[in-house]
């Protein structure tokens, strides 16, 4: 019996890269969607949403002098192929997934459609959330905030490069340390870059606790979704 029932996953772009400059990493994404599968045979209910910034990166586009909102936009489309590509490789792997998009694209994905969405994970489908919230100025962090809410799932699992969150960043601070758990409003407080503030306050209001893990441990999603010691809990 696993911890949670169901869970939402957030993916960044980045991690998508491996190793590369950008773009999709096939090695990467294949470890990825074998860790994901593993969970999916448990029969959690897994939802996930994608970033895109492996691809284009709108705060990047806004600060070179781009239409915020337009690079915004460009980002939404970036996270449709990495949704595609993420649904092709868990195919791959003999997991059904479903994409749908908070921009409509009827002839490729599925739109946005709350009920829809329910049913899928309640018959063992992964679903993917594309195109972020679909409104520009809104992270992809906040739409995975958001989407968990509107699913009703018992913990958001932000997927990083980093095995939790740190006092400082444990790159640059030999001395940093891992917290184990950790309150909303220390993580405020602290200044700790968990989520944007958007996604966390979403999160503390909602009561819906954030789980921050290394998505490149070996077995690490699958320790998280049994409750085993991993990462860092975020809880009111």
């Amino acid at each position: 019996m696993t911890a949670f029932k169901s869970v939402l996953l957030k993916l960044s772009g980045e991690a998508l890269m491996g190793n590369d400059a950008f773009g999709i990493n096939p090695t990467t994404i294949e470890s990825m969607v074998s860790e994901i599968a593993k969970v999916v045979q448990l029969g959690v209910q897994l939802a996930i949403v994608i970033g895109g910034g492996n691809i284009f990166r709108g705060v990047a586009g806004g600060a070179a002098g781009m239409d915020r909102a337009t690079a915004d936009y460009m980002g939404m489309l970036a996270t449709m192929m990495n949704s595609l590509a993420l649904q092709d490789a868990l195919r791959q792997q003999g997991v059904e997934a479903r994409v749908q998009s908070a921009l409509r694209m009827d002839q490729v994905v599925e739109p946005y459609i709350r009920p829809r969405a329910i049913r899928h994970m309640s018959e063992g489908k992964v679903v993917i959330f594309a195109a972020g919230t679909g409104n520009p100025f809104f992270t992809t962090d906040t739409a995975a905030a958001l989407r968990g809410a509107e699913m009703g799932v018992d913990i958001v699992l932000k997927a990083t490069k980093v095995d939790g969150i740190y006092s400082s960043d444990p790159n640059k601070n030999p001395d940093a340390v891992r917290y184990e758990s950790i309150t909303f409003d220390e993580a405020i407080v602290k200044n700790l870059q968990v989520m944007d503030a958007t996604a966390f306050a979403l999160c503390r209001d909602r009561q819906l606790p954030i789980k921050v893990f290394s998505i490149f441990k070996e077995g690490s999603l699958l320790r998280v979704v049994n409750g085993e010691k991993e990462g860092t809990l975020v809880h009111v």
